[in-house]
Formats: C-alpha cells, sequence, structure tokens
C-alpha cells in the first residue's frame, strides 16, 4: 500500500483527489491538509510514501518549500508537485529542490494516480510540455534572499514588515529591493513583482 500525503489548500479540489487517490486499490491518503506547514507537520507524524502537494498554497511555505523541508525530516517521502499555471520557473525550481515529480492539474485522473505510483517507485515524472518550455527560460537572477524579500512583498508586506520577519534593518531591505528593481529591468517594486511571480521565480 502507498501511503499518500495531500497538501491543496482549496477545499473542493482537496476533497475531490482524495476521493479519486482513495479508489485505488494500492492507494491510501493518511492526510489530506490545506497549507505547506501543515503538510510538513503531518509528514513527520504519518511518514507518507508520496507527498502530493500543491505549489500555490497560503502562508510562509509554498509547495516548493513544503517539499525541500519534507525531504528533510522524511528522507524515505518521495515528493510531487500539482501546478495549476504551468510556469517554468516553477518546474526550475522544483528540480532544484529534488522533487520527484511535477504535474499540472489539467492532467488526467490516470496521470496523477500512475504519477503516485512512478515516484513512489523512485522514478521521475515530469510534465513534457513544461520541461521542454524550461530550456528557453532564463536562470533565476535573484538570490535566494532577494526571493525571500520579494515573496513577502507579494503576499502584501510592506518594508518594515519584511525587515521584521526576515530579522533585517529596514534599510537593508531597501537596499534588496533596489537590487531587485534593477536586476529584473522593472519600472518599480510591484513590476518585479509581477516579472518575478510570471517567471516562477517567487
Amino acid at each position: 500500500m502507498i501511503r499518500v500525503l495531500l497538501a491543496e489548500d482549496q477545499a473542493v479540489i482537496r476533497g475531490a483527489l482524495a476521493a479519486l487517490i482513495g479508489l485505488e486499490p494500492d492507494l491510501e491518503v493518511v492526510a489530506a491538509v490545506e497549507t505547506g506547514a501543515a503538510a510538513v507537520s503531518a509528514a513527520a507524524v504519518d511518514l507518507p510514501d508520496v507527498a502530493v502537494l500543491d505549489i500555490d498554497m497560503p502562508g510562509e511555505l509554498d509547495g516548493l518549500e513544503a517539499a525541500a523541508r519534507i525531504r528533510a525530516r522524511v528522507p524515505a517521502c518521495h515528493t510531487l508537485m500539482l501546478t495549476g499555471y504551468g510556469k517554468p520557473g516553477h518546474l526550475k525550481r522544483a528540480l532544484a529542490a529534488q522533487v520527484s515529480g511535477f504535474l499540472l492539474k489539467t492532467a488526467p485522473p490516470e496521470e496523477l494516480v500512475a504519477a503516485i505510483r512512478e515516484v513512489a517507485r523512485g522514478n521521475r515524472v515530469l510534465d513534457k510540455a513544461l520541461a521542454i518550455t524550461a530550456w528557453d527560460l532564463a536562470d533565476n537572477p535573484l538570490t535566494p534572499r532577494e526571493a525571500d524579500v520579494l515573496r513577502l512583498m507579494a503576499g502584501g508586506a510592506d518594508a518594515t514588515d519584511v525587515a521584521a520577519r526576515l530579522h533585517l534593518s529596514a534599510g537593508t531591505v531597501r537596499n534588496y529591493l533596489t537590487a531587485i528593481v534593477a536586476k529584473l529591468n522593472a519600472r518599480n517594486r510591484t513590476d518585479a513583482v509581477r516579472i518575478a511571480t510570471e517567471s516562477g521565480w517567487i
């Protein structure tokens, strides 16, 4: 029996995925949660074989960060990322985080089930169209710290909030933002958030 952890912030989709997976005789949903932080906690308790994670979840941990933390805490657990947007930048981040699979939510149900079985066996599963597109995407020019700053700004935090949450001075945060805008050839901070989000860098 393959033990599956499911993390998806939209309740209807989460319920539908859990029901779909539960119909398979060799798959068992051991936890279904709505945030990245909850996924990390559940993985440590339920010890799933595969964690199926939505990339875009609310809170400080998106699916990719949750995948990295699950890998650190439960090394035997393989991770399969789901996304509704198909941003090539997300694929590059997923590969960097050493996830086992990357699938679009538009994939047929049988493809999702097959992907879970594949990653449980230790194999990689990648959406073919997205993998091809990723070759043409420029590498992320942002440092991890710059990405953290911009991700928090994208979530609505101002420079003071970002400074407090990352234990930086407000001046340092402003310096990061100036560097980010320049690196992305953006008009302003809002434009930088748009560019980085569309590219899948945050």
